[in-house]
């Protein structure tokens, strides 16, 4: 197995592994159910609104057997700061975690209906920062899955109560500040993983459209086949090294809301990369604020 397909497999799963170990009953297996929604409506003059939208009715349908359901609108957020979708706390998570029997060594595979899993990935971002990286992606996520004619069940499993320690790491982590000390900076490598509207400023969906001075534009939709499946390696690394995205920078991606954001950055961990994070306010926050620059076109 090539460094390549080794880091691949330490990210992603796919459909007939998760259902071999589901088969199997693996007592260290949690699946994460990630499935929710942004839904946008866009104005003739590029003004955009969007709805941030949890999908628990659906797990409460059908999901895949033994899945806990993570709503991303609430679960991992704090609902109490200004900044819609902000990761939540630290006590917040490890009790949320702990209770859906997830202790420091489980095993995660995120899922979601997203055709980038994006909300997948945002699962796997999490658990990073706090210190588990533990973590997989089921690739292709629900649609694939279903797709395949693999079980699906409406129960929600009773899971034991378990103890999870967070080991917090602050780096995968970064807020506006940090971006504008280091605005310009050859070290440091910005990604804006949002639609070509929204990175020219055609599109608006803060007080202020474009996007940040020196940013690199990489849609997360570049990122997969036209069956939503995560492109091979080879392919991911050829469109990061045509952006010209150094494996000696710290990158650091943003979109609106710090969710889109980790496809990309999922993406490069996959690829060896390793000075990552993710700019979780993103155009919620600096696309509001008067105080700090913005490029359009």
């Amino acid at each position: 197995m090539s460094n390549l397909q080794e880091l691949r497999s330490q990210h992603l799963v796919e459909t007939e592994w998760l259902a071999a170990q589901i088969a199997a009953g693996s007592p260290r297996l949690r699946v994460g159910d990630m499935r929710g929604y942004v839904k946008t409506h866009t104005e003739p003059n590029g003004y955009q609104t969007a709805d941030y939208l949890g999908a628990r009715a659906e797990y409460l349908e059908s999901h895949i057997p033994g899945a806990v359901y993570f709503d991303w609108t609430s679960d991992i957020v704090d609902e109490n700061d200004p900044v819609p979708a902000q990761i939540a706390g630290v006590e917040k998570l490890a009790q949320l975690f702990a209770e859906n029997g997830i202790d420091n060594d489980t095993l995660i595979v995120a899922y979601d209906a997203h055709p980038a899993s994006q909300l997948a990935t945002r699962l796997w971002w999490v658990m990073t920062y706090l210190g588990n990286s533990n973590v997989r992606v089921l690739n292709g996520g629900w649609a694939k899955w279903l797709k395949e004619g693999r079980a699906t069940t409406a129960e929600v499993p009773a899971l034991p109560f378990a103890t999870f320690t967070p080991n917090l790491q602050k780096a995968w982590r970064t807020t506006a500040e940090e971006i504008v000390e280091n605005l310009g900076s050859p070290r440091i490598r910005l990604i804006d993983a949002r639609d070509a509207g929204q990175y020219t400023g055609e599109i608006r969906r803060g007080k202020y459209g474009g996007h940040i001075p020196g940013a690199k534009h990489l849609p997360r939709e570049a990122l997969f086949t036209p069956e939503n499946t995560f492109r091979s390696a080879e392919a991911i690394a050829e469109i990061v090294e045509s952006e010209g995205v150094g494996r000696e920078e710290r990158v650091v991606a943003y979109c609106n809301g710090g969710v889109a954001a980790t496809s990309v950055l999922f993406a490069l961990s996959m690829l060896g990369y390793s000075d990552l994070s993710n700019y979780d306010g993103s155009w919620n926050e600096w696309g509001q604020r008067d105080d700090l620059p913005h490029e359009v076109g």
